[in-house]
């Protein structure tokens, strides 16, 4: 996939960029959505602290989990 991407023109290669981009933050702006609806709705407080640990909790957990695979 690398290789297509710099045979591209550098036109190309900015609306790629681009449009990814606006994929990844779409995709994120969703989450956050679902989870101010979802995650504790009626204490927005509570709700971040939550989001918060199991953010963190992942990312530790990954963490060792690519430690482990190297």
């Amino acid at each position: 996939m690398y290789k297509k991407f710099k045979r591209m023109s550098k036109f190309k290669q900015v609306i790629f960029a681009l449009l990814i981009g606006f994929a990844v933050v779409s995709f994120w702006r969703g989450i956050w959505e679902l989870l101010d609806m979802y995650l504790l709705p009626n204490n927005r407080e509570l709700s971040s602290w939550v989001s918060l640990v199991i953010g963190v909790v992942i990312l530790i957990t990954t963490h060792y989990a690519v430690r482990e695979l190297t």
